[in-house]
């Protein structure tokens, strides 16, 4: 096992020397304010529209990492124009949220299905205003998500996937973000802590309740409106263990902060369950994109893929159960996942990481940024495993 300082320097070093700097060169739009994301392995800019999800995603890293790593300035300046064409570009005249914008913010895209802009919005502002101190942004962080909790709970607002007369569903997506967007708001708001305690409760009450499946030893991604198994469809048999790792890793957190020994076990147990189908030994290991609860055929064209994000979950998750439990089983699952990444995703000529594997290992395109790739998922594994690493030295 390597020593936890060698491993802590490592991870601190990829993130300060290799993937923020590719952002801050290629990703920053110096000319219209904001982030580009979709980039080729060069950061050369292949799309000039701009994701709305990565404004806010974006804008949460390098305000975390102005706070949490270091306090490097163009980290901070990063964040301020990343912010200003979020406030300026990114919300419609009914406080929406668009999806895709031009390089000037023109509406290209919004999405009326999900509230996945504005929940990547509030994480963004909240982590913000503690790097800026400037509080009025978390207080546009809290605004915007009792906005989210109205479009959620106000029937008619969301358009929704399917015929409600034919078919009602609930998604695992929805409840399982809203944990982490609470933790982000507890951390500049603890006058409200014991109020967003409770809203977290409920939430990991809802994931429990309707999607962790005892009998199929799974998490779904989806299920009928009262918790039913839609076995007759390829929706409500698909599982994404990616997903399903990071929901883990957001309860065990909860647990962790709680006290709640019940949320560190539902943690653990989505864990175990979620990483023994996803970690593909079959060929060569990874997380694989899909599987199938009952072990059918998937029908999507990308089901056997290996993406770059269910491996940055594999590594929070597993190295943050070894915490809790000093099970060895977690730390050779990280370290299993850790090899994978730098095996095949880190690109050592260019920079940053490559996004996208064919299942036996095989690079599907060497494109670094698209509109749901970008600085997000690959420094948040880093940031966090410094932490967690720094927890366990201290």
């Amino acid at each position: 096992m390597e020593d936890f300082k060698v491993l802590r320097k490592r991870y601190f070093e990829e993130l300060t020397e290799n993937i923020l700097p590719f952002w801050l060169k290629y990703g920053i739009d110096k000319k219209n304010g904001g982030i580009y994301t979709a980039l080729d392995r060069n950061g050369s800019l292949l799309e000039s529209d701009k994701s709305v999800w990565f404004q806010g995603r974006a804008l949460w890293t390098f305000s975390k990492a102005y706070t949490d790593i270091e306090a490097n300035p163009e980290y901070l300046e990063a964040a301020r124009t990343i912010v200003k064409f979020l406030d300026e570009k990114c919300f419609d005249s009914d406080g929406r949220m668009f999806f895709r914008v031009t390089s000037d913010g023109r509406c290209v895209i919004k999405r009326l299905r999900y509230f996945f802009s504005e929940t990547f919005a509030i994480i963004g502002y909240a982590a913000y205003s503690k790097a800026s101190g400037d509080l009025s942004y978390r207080n546009k962080a809290f605004a915007l998500y009792e906005f989210v909790e109205k479009i959620r709970s106000t029937p008619g607002i969301l358009i929704p996937k399917m015929s409600p007369e034919t078919r009602s569903t609930r998604a695992f997506a929805g409840p399982m973000i809203l944990i982490n967007v609470l933790a982000e708001l507890r951390e500049v708001f603890p006058e409200k802590e014991q109020w967003i305690n409770a809203r977290i409760a409920s939430l990991i009450e809802e994931v429990e309740k309707y999607f962790v499946r005892d009998d199929l030893e799974c998490v779904l991604e989806e299920c009928g409106i009262d918790g039913s198994f839609l076995k007759d469809h390829f929706e409500g048999r698909i599982l994404n263990p990616g997903h399903s790792i990071e929901g883990s890793w957001f309860i065990m957190n909860e647990g962790l902060k709680s006290g709640n020994r019940h949320y560190v076990e539902l943690g653990l147990k989505m864990l175990d369950w979620m990483f023994l189908k996803g970690w593909d030994s079959e060929y060569g290991g990874g997380i694989i994109q899909y599987r199938d609860a009952l072990g059918l055929s998937l029908s999507e064209y990308h089901q056997d893929m290996k993406f770059w994000w269910p491996q940055t979950e594999a590594v929070i998750a597993n190295l943050l159960a070894y915490k809790i439990t000093g099970e060895e089983k977690y730390m050779k699952q990280f370290e299993m996942v850790d090899e994978y990444i730098s095996k095949h995703f880190i690109d050592r000529e260019y920079g940053e990481w490559f996004g996208y594997f064919h299942r036996d290992g095989s690079l599907a395109t060497s494109i670094k940024g698209n509109l749901y790739k970008g600085p997000f998922h690959i420094p948040r594994m880093y940031m966090k495993s410094i932490g967690i690493i720094d927890s366990m030295l201290n």
